[in-house]
């Protein structure tokens, strides 16, 4: 796999463990502790959280000395949205038959949105056909992706057609012309060569920082990969491996982290408990593993 970046592994850990939970705001320190084990320095740690609060996905309060993240209601909205496909059953299948086009007109001033919207429509599938034109396989819910960015998109900023293939103009040479297909097979056999091997369950020092990994090298690999339809493929494409070992190893891990995870957001500094108590706060309930729970 490529190297994991800092917001890969944020989101990673705020999707998987808090966005369903009741956990509250996350100290840095537990984050910095998280992801130094993937060997994120503290600096990049907290130079990415600031980021993603800039970008609104992420809010910052302060309780004495430690600063505290939480999603905001846009940072929920966007990883609830990727949540169906992450632990959905079939992550790699079209959704539904045809094709979804798209086009868009954002003003040169406007690049974070645009950027925003052109992330978004990759992560649904989308890639650039030519002048402008998107392609997705499938039925996409256009509507409920672009949800979180439905307030800053002027009216008809998005164009949305379903279609379907005519007889005498065949799809194929524009479907290899928009995706590299080569490249999202050695997607796919690069997490299988570094998920399915047993050792891969101490390549960081505790569970919860594995899991975190996993989960961003996950979501790399469903970014990655558009749902092409079948008979674009070979009998070996590899993606029904890919979600068997993600899977395996997801379930390999799940106790341990959830453990590591709640007894993390448990702890606090000394100081900070009752004079005269040595009890240690009450964790709270584990949240429920991530493939446990398609939406």
């Amino acid at each position: 796999m490529g190297s994991r970046q800092p917001k890969q592994l944020l989101l990673a850990f705020f999707g998987e463990h808090v966005v369903d939970g009741a956990t509250g705001p996350i100290r840095a320190s537990v984050l910095i502790t998280v992801l130094e084990g993937a060997d994120v320095a503290a600096p990049a740690t907290r130079a990415t959280l600031d980021r993603l609060v800039h970008s609104g996905i992420l809010a910052r309060s302060r309780s004495g000395r430690e600063t505290l993240f939480s999603l905001t209601e846009h940072g929920v909205a966007v990883l609830r949205e990727a949540t169906y496909r992450v632990r959905g059953p079939r992550p790699f299948d079209p959704q539904g038959s045809g094709w979804t086009l798209v086009t868009f007109s954002i003003p040169e001033g406007q690049r974070m949105l645009r950027h925003r919207l052109r992330s978004t429509l990759t992560w649904e599938g989308f890639a650039p056909l030519r002048d402008g034109l998107w392609l997705a396989p499938g039925e996409v819910d256009l509507a409920g992706s672009l949800e979180p960015l439905r307030q800053d998109l002027a009216p008809n900023t998005v164009v949305a057609f379903h279609a379907r293939e005519l007889a005498g103009f065949p799809i194929g040479e524009s479907v290899r012309s928009a995706w590299d297909i080569e490249a999202i097979r050695r997607a796919h056999l690069a997490f299988i060569d570094v998920w399915d091997d047993p050792s891969a369950m101490t390549v960081a020092p505790s569970a919860l920082t594995v899991r975190t990994m996993l989960v961003a090298d996950w979501l790399a690999l469903l970014r990655a990969d558009p749902r092409l339809p079948a008979e674009f493929m070979d009998a070996e494409w590899p993606a029904t491996r890919s979600v068997e070992t993600y899977r395996r190893m997801h379930e390999k891990l799940a106790e341990a982290s959830a453990a590591e995870f709640a007894e993390l957001v448990a702890a606090r500094p000394a100081a900070k408990r009752r004079i005269g108590s040595s009890d240690r706060p009450s964790a709270p309930s584990p949240t429920p593993s991530a493939a446990a729970h398609p939406r």
